[in-house]
């Protein structure tokens, strides 16, 4: 369901970054009917290559290297570099150039996909923490989201399950105490759950908490909604 709604946040002639993982991978094979997709991402993974063989994949709207996926590096199955090997239309660069965001905005309408450990009712991501414990790096999340933003016809996607595998809200009325904020709620702009999709650019606080609820599970929202006055943000 997350896949199928972040697929239709997408339109032909986007420029794709996404990851690893079930979300990466379940928006991917929602994208078999769109045409004219470019590839300017972080990792390159497995989900990519039917999209490459279908012709959906093709590069021709890109500015930054028309006509090559773009990649810092790969991850896959023995598939995935068998058709990486001397294939000239699969560029791996360093991270200098991959990541910086005016080298992103340049290609029209990117899409940046993203996950979260939580996020809270104001918008702000936390991906690299659960609390103080330290569970990933930082990657390349900030870099896409702001290219993302700065593109032409862009969109910066956090897209994440509604709830943990142990049943916590992964929306939140404030993060944990010691989580880091990696994405500020200034660069937020579409939050994606399998219960819907939250566009938060342009809104004031109260409106995005209303949002954000909105999507929670069903279960988690009146508790999210209660939360609103004692924030001060109704």
């Amino acid at each position: 369901m997350i896949g199928k709604l972040v697929a239709s946040l997408i339109e032909d002639g986007s420029t794709l970054q996404m990851g690893i993982g079930a979300i990466p991978e379940a928006v991917l094979g929602a994208l078999g009917s769109h045409r004219h997709l470019g590839v300017h991402t972080e990792m390159f993974t497995d989900a990519l290559i039917p999209l490459i063989k279908s012709g959906a994949i093709d590069n021709s709207k890109k500015i930054v290297l028309p006509g090559v996926s773009v990649s810092e590096f790969v991850t896959g199955t023995r598939r995935t570099y068998t058709h990486l090997h001397k294939n000239p239309l699969i560029s791996l660069l360093d991270i200098g150039f991959v990541n910086n965001p005016i080298t992103i905005a340049q290609n029209p309408k990117v899409i940046a996909i993203n996950s979260a450990v939580e996020i809270d009712l104001t918008g702000q991501v936390c991906a690299d923490s659960v609390g103080f414990k330290v569970i990933s790096g930082v990657g390349g999340q900030m870099d896409f989201m702001r290219g993302a933003a700065l593109s032409k016809g862009g969109k910066p996607i956090i897209a994440m399950t509604s709830r943990t595998k142990s049943g916590r809200s992964k929306i939140v009325a404030g993060l944990a105490r010691g989580a880091g904020v990696v994405t500020t709620r200034a660069h937020v702009h579409y939050v994606v759950t399998e219960f819907g999709i939250a566009d938060l650019y342009g809104k004031t606080l109260g409106e995005r908490a209303k949002a954000l609820a909105g999507i929670a599970h069903p279960e988690d929202r009146e508790d999210l909604l209660n939360c609103l006055r004692t924030l001060r943000l109704q």
